[in-house]
């Protein structure tokens, strides 16, 4: 294998591990490559159908077809800083409230840290439920829907209209990716839509986020900066996004 083969493989392997990654990681990792050629290396893998090339980088291929990437492997993917988040969002759960858990590795990590004590939780995570499973005290429920395999997941319009008539107190949201243009977005449309809908129904909506998300971007946008009340994410988040956060009137943990 040459180094053009062994850099392409270096791509595809860093793309899958990450969901997407942007072209600036792309050149932190590669900096004695030159932009041209990192760029003929994206159309080449994307024309192979390894990768998927967008506007400022690349996405895994399972990412684009709408699986919105495999649990299993989020789950070992920044486990550290996903650890490190949930622990950060427990002091916003409180007792005797009415919380929602969206699917996802970061938020299954919050259902292994959930306290025992009186809730109503509703959540679209069949591995969250699973954790919460083991909880004597809260009031665990499952709104219907569509199996995602992949993501071990529920959506689809019957739990969005099932969504519908409940007042949340505190909704921490998932997210697949997250850019300045685009805001926060997932790769599944009727996903976005379930998170759009929980989101007005919340009196605080939460986003979990690990810092690899930001400068990444997924298909469809279900909020921006605007419509959250609080950040939770690692020690990792950089200055400028920071800045950004604080200039939206938005809390960061």
């Amino acid at each position: 294998m040459d180094v053009m083969d062994k850099r392409r493989e270096e791509i595809v392997k860093l793309t899958n591990e990450e969901g997407s990654i942007s072209f600036a990681k792309l050149k932190e990792h590669f900096p004695q490559v030159s932009e041209m050629t990192l760029r003929t290396d994206l159309k080449k893998l994307d024309e192979q159908k390894r990768i998927v090339r967008v506007h400022g980088g690349a996405k895994s291929v399972q990412v684009v077809i709408g699986t919105d990437d495999l649990l299993g492997r989020r789950n070992v993917r920044n486990k550290e800083a996903k650890e490190q988040i949930a622990q950060k969002a427990l002091s916003l759960i409180k007792p005797h409230t009415t919380i929602f858990l969206d699917s996802g590795s970061t938020t299954t990590a919050l259902a292994k840290l959930f306290p025992d004590q009186p809730n109503i939780i509703f959540t679209t995570g069949l591995s969250c439920a699973g954790e919460l499973c083991h909880l004597e005290k809260p009031e665990v429920r499952i709104p219907g829907g569509k199996l995602n395999r992949y993501s071990m997941s529920v959506c689809g319009y019957s739990g969005i209209s099932e969504l519908e008539s409940v007042n949340i107190d505190v909704a921490f949201i998932g997210v697949t990716c997250y850019s300045r243009e685009t805001g926060f977005t997932c790769g599944v449309a009727e996903e976005a839509e379930l998170k759009r809908m929980v989101m007005r129904r919340a009196e605080k909506n939460v986003i979990l986020m690990d810092s690899s998300k930001i400068g990444t971007r997924s298909t469809f946008t279900f909020c921006d900066l605007k419509d959250v009340d609080i950040i939770v994410s690692d020690d990792n988040v950089t200055g400028e996004m920071k800045e950004r956060i604080a200039n939206a009137g938005i809390k960061l943990l």
